[in-house]
């Protein structure tokens, strides 16, 4: 694949902090016991996110400002190879805004916390295969 220079640099951005978020996420998991377990979804929820908006940049599809994950899943999965189960990844929409804000939620659970986690992970392995080397390098 022949990516312009400043795609590669735009997409490489998305990444390195969709790995951030991944990195928060599994530190935090640590303290799920002590109330973390929503901050943990959030990090999940984001690394998502921003591995979407990533492949998303690099195929040149537009996508809305947004954090739903419906509608940047729905996108990247008609444009790339993507082919994740929307069903597996769309539970994570709740937490952008449950993750971060005061409400009547239902409590997160560690179970729940974990498999956030786990779906983060599966989305950025499934992403990383799509992508380009040079845009993983310094990305593992």
């Amino acid at each position: 694949m022949n990516v312009r220079p400043e795609i590669v640099h735009e997409v490489f951005l998305w990444v390195e902090k969709a790995e951030h978020d991944l990195t928060a996420a599994k530190h935090n998991m640590q303290l799920v016991c002590e109330g973390l377990a929503e901050v943990v979804c959030f990090h999940s929820q984001q690394c998502v996110e921003k591995y979407l908006k990533g492949i998303l940049v690099l195929h040149g599809i537009s996508y809305p400002r947004t954090h739903d994950l419906r509608v940047l899943l729905d996108l990247a999965c008609h444009h790339t190879a993507l082919d994740l189960p929307p069903d597996q990844v769309l539970p994570l929409n709740r937490y952008s805004i449950e993750g971060r804000y005061p409400g009547n939620w239902d409590p997160i659970t560690e179970e729940e916390a974990s498999g956030a986690v786990e779906m983060a992970r599966r989305v950025r392995d499934r992403i990383r295969s799509l992508l380009p080397d040079e845009i993983l390098k310094g990305n593992t």
